[in-house]
């Protein structure tokens, strides 16, 4: 029987999910976070799957969603965008050492994954953290620099941008560098990593996860560890296909 337990750790909602069986006991735990607009909640779907497979999935709310949402409008969120992911770098390291204290991890096993804003987070907390094993990105991008310069532009277009200056402007797209996974691959160290996306995305451009993973390729001894899952015809959602062949190579890779 498959257990979900609401808990707060550092004022962070959480959902925990694992076998009823294996509760409290050491296993491998993935950290899924979700997108943009969404909530912790969406994801239970993935990690049922993952739970069956004996894993324990640790579903967080990002900062400004779910729980956490507050009264807040679509335009101020957006301006958010960056502060969200830089809070949920912060936020996994937390996580990480919640479980650690109560020794819930088996043997260093810690993955990472999440879809399109949580790829991109993915991707942003592989700079930081070693001790992430292993890793998927969904419908994100690891070019995290360039997405958020066109992400200005488009709310320049929009008329949104004029909420903050242009040194915080500078300011974010500096901060950004720094945990730009495209800036520095050689942090990946051959960790594996799995990538999905749908070639019609009309919201993270596919080509800036795939132009990544073909530049990265050459830096991994074993082909095994890195894969590129392409799928035609689809667009800012991931499919069940996506979600199982992720789960599978999760069961392989962690």
């Amino acid at each position: 029987m498959i257990h979900i337990n609401k808990i707060y750790w550092n004022q962070i909602p959480i959902l925990m999910v694992e076998e009823a069986a294996h509760i409290n006991k050491a296993l491998p735990v993935l950290t899924f976070i979700h997108g943009f607009t969404s909530a912790k909640e969406h994801n239970l779907p993935l990690a049922y799957l993952l739970a069956e497979k004996g894993y324990r999935v640790i579903l967080p709310d990002c900062h400004l969603h779910g729980e956490r949402e507050g009264d807040i409008s679509k335009e101020k969120r957006q301006l958010n965008f960056f502060e969200i992911i830089k809070q949920n770098v912060m936020e996994i390291k937390q996580i990480k050492q919640k479980l650690d204290e109560k020794d819930l991890i088996d043997n260093g096993r810690f993955g990472l994954a999440g879809t399109s804003m949580g790829g991109m987070t993915t991707a942003a907390a592989l700079t930081q953290y070693p001790w992430i094993q292993s890793a998927a990105i969904l419908m994100g991008t690891p070019k995290l620099t360039t997405y958020m310069e066109e992400l200005i532009n488009v709310l320049d277009k929009q008329g949104v941008k004029g909420f903050i200056s242009n040194d915080e402007i500078n300011a974010i797209i500096e901060e950004a560098r720094r945990i730009d996974l495209s800036l520095q691959p050689e942090v990946l160290a051959e960790r594996p990593l799995f990538f999905w996306h749908g070639e019609k995305d009309e919201i993270v451009p596919f080509d800036q996860s795939y132009s990544f993973h073909e530049s990265i390729v050459s830096l991994y001894k074993n082909p095994e560890n890195i894969r590129f899952l392409r799928e035609v015809e689809r667009g800012h959602k991931v499919s069940r296909f996506a979600t199982l062949e992720m789960v599978n190579w999760f069961e392989l890779q962690l």
